[in-house]
Order: structure tokens, then C-alpha cells, then sequence
């Protein structure tokens, strides 16, 4: 059985990463039909299937699953040993890549990022987003964005941007036929727009005032995964939405959207970006970190 190279385990990385040979390509610069050939031929020398492809879906076999679990960290290692070169230039260079929901996307991370980029002209920026969690690490990502209590208890955790609160609205129609509640427990009796997340679970709203700590298993008719359209239906007349304030202060201020149970709703500790507990940061991910704490990016649209 011949060897196979670093090159090797490059190819396999990145389809096992992307469980895609599309996105696998663009990645590597080659095309799909190159980078299939060439697994073939890493699976004949090694003997063994590492991956199982059809028309529509490329999975890992068990092979390939302990595989990509034993490489992976390893080729980490050896990213993280040429990112620790970046200390020795005049400023970090190279690329960062993120995992992020959407809203913290678009509520914290972008705004950062675009001044970050201008300040670090030799850094590049990916963002995926995605809403569902995954395994940041096996999946090639520096750092995650998530709320705190989705963090993994292995990563370092930082807060990034300002505290966030959430705002219960409707239409102005939609408030004309239902009386606006006045308490959580009133929501039990109006139709909703209910979240569900990518794990399957149904958002319970939550609500604090005075001490008090509520969650309310909403009812409706319509429920979503993407808080986006969850404004959208709102503003169609769908029912109540409970989204991030950030979202709709300027639907709120035009009068297009209403809000309720605001007492209900106070701020709350937002977003953090976290990454791997390694003893040496990249270069570009430790510049990102120190960026994102100073005070100015801190209160960015708070």
C-alpha cells in the first residue's frame, strides 16, 4: 500500500469539512471532477472507501469519520504554527473564518468586521452563517458568535458588541382587531409567530421584569425558523413576533410596527465570540479579539 501525502490529506480535509465536492473546489481552486479523481485514487492506494457519494449527498464512511477525526486536529496544529509566523511581520496577515447565527451576524459581527478589514488591510474575513451549532473546530472555523448559554464549556468566551434587548411587535391592523397585552400570560390567548430552531425545538419568549423570570409556549398558526421573515410576517399582520430590538427600532419609529409588554422586555447580556481553549492565538484572531474590545466597537449600535 503506498503512502499518501500532505496533499493527500488536504483533498480529504476539504471534502470531509464541506461534505460537498462543489464547495470542496472553490475552496482548493480545482474542479469538482479533478477533486472526485483524486479521491479515488487516495481511497485505491489506501484500499478503503473513506466516502460514500451519490448524485445529491457526499457522507464519510466510518473509516473516513476516524480519519477526519485523527487528521484534523493535526492539520490544525500545523495552520496555527504558520499563523503564529504572522508575529514576526509588521502586521497579521491572513484569513479568519467565522461561524455565526444570523442576527448576530448582522446585529454585531459584519458592523465589526468591515472596520476591522480597513484596520487590517492583509487579513481576509469569512463569515458562514448558520443557525444551527456545529463543530467549530472540524469544521475549519477560528471562532464562533453565539449567545453565552450556547457556548461549549471547552472555549474561551468573550463579549462582543453591546447588550441586547428583545421587542414583542405587531401592525398597527393586527393591534386594531386584538387587544395588545399587558402581560406575558395575555400572549397565550393571540396569535403568535412562533420560532422554531434548527435542532427542532420551539422558542419558548422569554420575559424578566422586576425580578420576575417568564417563558411563555406561544400559540399560532405560523411558525418560522429565520427571525428576518418573522419581521416581514409582522408586518403583514401575521401575529406577534418576538425578535431582537435591534431588528425594528426603525419599523417601530415610522409607526409600520407597534411594540408591547416593553417593560417585559429589559437588556440582557448579548452575543460572545468564543474559539478554541489553545495556549498561542493566531495572530489575525488575536488582533480581531483586541479590535473588538475597545470601547468604541463596544457600544456599536447600542
Amino acid at each position: 500500500m503506498s503512502l499518501i501525502g500532505p496533499a493527500d490529506f488536504v483533498t480529504f480535509l476539504a471534502i470531509a469539512r464541506h461534505r460537498s465536492f462543489r464547495n470542496a473546489a472553490v475552496e482548493l481552486g480545482v474542479s469538482a471532477s479533478a477533486l472526485s479523481h483524486a479521491l479515488r485514487g487516495i481511497e485505491e492506494r489506501l484500499d478503503i472507501r473513506l466516502v460514500n457519494r451519490t448524485t445529491r449527498s457526499v457522507a464519510l464512511t466510518e473509516a473516513g469519520e476516524r480519519l477526519f477525526a485523527r487528521v484534523s486536529p493535526a492539520f490544525q496544529d500545523i495552520n496555527d504554527a504558520l499563523e503564529d509566523l504572522n508575529h514576526f511581520r509588521g502586521k497579521p496577515a491572513g484569513t479568519l473564518r467565522f461561524n455565526a447565527a444570523r442576527q448576530s451576524a448582522q446585529l454585531v459581527l459584519l458592523p465589526i468586521v468591515t472596520r476591522f478589514l480597513k484596520a487590517y488591510p492583509e487579513i481576509n474575513v469569512e463569515i458562514a452563517v448558520n443557525d444551527g451549532l456545529v463543530d467549530m473546530v472540524s469544521a475549519g472555523f477560528d471562532a464562533g458568535i453565539r449567545f453565552g448559554e450556547t457556548v461549549a464549556a471547552d472555549m474561551i468566551a468573550v463579549p462582543i458588541g453591546p447588550r441586547q434587548r428583545s421587542a414583542v411587535v405587531a401592525s398597527p391592523g393586527f393591534l386594531k382587531q386584538h387587544k395588545p397585552p399587558q402581560t406575558p400570560h395575555e400572549l397565550k390567548d393571540l396569535p403568535c409567530i412562533r420560532y422554531r430552531f434548527w435542532g427542532g425545538a420551539l422558542y419558548r419568549w422569554e420575559f424578566e421584569r422586576g425580578g420576575i423570570e417568564v417563558e411563555i409556549d406561544v400559540a399560532g398558526v405560523l411558525t418560522l425558523n429565520d427571525q428576518d421573515l418573522m419581521v416581514d410576517a409582522a408586518l403583514d399582520g401575521a401575529g406577534l413576533a418576538y425578535v431582537f430590538e435591534g431588528q425594528v427600532e426603525e419599523l417601530i419609529a415610522k409607526r409600520k410596527l407597534v411594540r408591547v409588554l416593553a417593560d417585559w422586555c429589559p437588556a440582557y447580556p448579548g452575543f460572545f465570540m468564543y474559539y478554541p481553549s489553545r495556549r498561542q492565538l493566531p495572530a489575525a484572531l488575536r488582533a480581531f479579539v483586541d479590535f473588538a474590545r475597545t470601547p468604541a466597537l463596544a457600544k456599536l449600535k447600542a
